[in-house]
């Protein structure tokens, strides 16, 4: 990361693994608040904004890997822009893959009808902000809450996530309580971290009966008009949330044809060749491009390459039959996604 002077506070909301042993053994640095029960997403941001230093906070999901420049150029485009309130990164998933989520409309009642029922109406804006291109940098409505830059001033001028929200919609609702106090939302769409969706939830029925329970609630909260509509957007609501619970969100992963490591490290070559499943060939950076895209998976050494420059492989070599994995840097284990919606896998060697 480019030096610039930060704390990192990590919340963690009861992990049943060993989280939070491995940040006090590896990170002692890191100041660690330990929940003993699941308080959820908008209560363990705020406990981590209550005792922040800083002059901004940034929000991290657990799953974001970010470019080592990324933060430096949200910090400099939130104070160059006019009216700034919150901005937020280009997001790719673990295949490279542009996430439409980071960049929204608000969901209002008919922008929310067009996203439930895939359907067009006139001139009402669809869910994800498309008058703004992937790469470039531009006002929008809304930001994901995966990763993004807000002024501690200003975050607890709206008094920070509304924790009515336990996991979704909370980000969106930050935002637009914001850009009713008379602020600017930016996409900072040169700036990119990757995000490996629902590594925290799974994308699942839960998932899915979460997601809706929260537009109920952003509902509620911000359009709530005469009774009759307000229980014809309820009943909407509930119906898909209850026909999306009913599918079937099991991943299969595609069988992988010839690994690729980019690394000089032989030692981690051999023991890798000893877990991975088909051939593992050593490759240098120079003959990345020229690998085909026939089911195969790329495997970065973090310790061999930069993640700016991991990141910006991945964005070159878009396909589905091409998936990735990284080894961060002095560690026994690979890890990665193959799909934007499901979690993703740790190999351990």
């Amino acid at each position: 990361m480019q030096e610039i002077d930060a704390e990192v506070i990590v919340v963690d909301n009861n992990s049943v693994d060993e989280s939070c042993k491995m940040i006090k053994n590896k990170f002692s640095w890191v100041i660690l608040i330990e929940n003993d029960t699941n308080k959820g997403f908008s209560k363990a941001n705020n406990q981590g904004a209550a005792i922040a230093k800083g002059k901004y906070i940034c929000i991290l999901n657990p799953d974001i890997v970010v470019r080592s420049k990324t933060f430096v150029q949200l910090i400099n485009m939130i104070d160059q822009l006019p009216d700034s309130g919150i901005v937020g990164p280009k997001l790719i998933d673990g295949t490279g893959l542009f996430l439409n989520d980071c960049k929204r409309n608000i969901p209002s009642p008919l922008t929310s009808l067009r996203r439930l029922f895939g359907i067009r109406l006139g001139n009402v804006k669809s869910y994800y902000a498309k008058h703004i291109g992937a790469n470039e940098i531009g006002y929008v409505d809304a930001l994901s809450g995966a990763c993004l830059l807000i002024k501690k001033d200003h975050y607890f001028l709206i008094d920070g996530f509304d924790e009515d929200y336990f996991l979704c919609g909370e980000d969106i609702d930050l935002c637009y309580v914001l850009k009713k106090k008379g602020f600017q939302n930016y996409y900072i769409g040169n700036a990119v971290a990757i995000h490996y969706r629902a590594e925290s939830t799974g994308r699942n029925a839960t998932y899915v009966r979460q997601f809706y329970g929260a537009m109920r609630i952003f509902y509620k909260k911000h359009f709530r008009s005469n009774r009759f509509i307000d229980i014809m957007i309820s009943i909407a609501i509930r119906f898909v949330a209850f026909v999306l619970t009913l599918q079937d969100y099991t991943k299969e992963k595609q069988t992988v044809g010839q690994f690729y490591l980019v690394s000089k490290d032989q030692d981690l070559y051999e023991k890798l060749k000893a877990v991975l499943p088909q051939n593992i060939e050593k490759i240098s950076i120079e003959t990345f491009t020229n690998l085909g895209d026939q089911n195969i998976e790329i495997i970065f050494d973090n310790n061999f390459i930069a993640f700016d420059d991991i990141v910006d492989q991945m964005q070159k070599r878009i396909s589905g039959n091409v998936t990735y994995k990284i080894r961060p840097k002095n560690c026994n284990y690979i890890i990665g996604s193959d799909f934007n919606d499901g979690k993703g896998e740790v190999i351990r060697f």
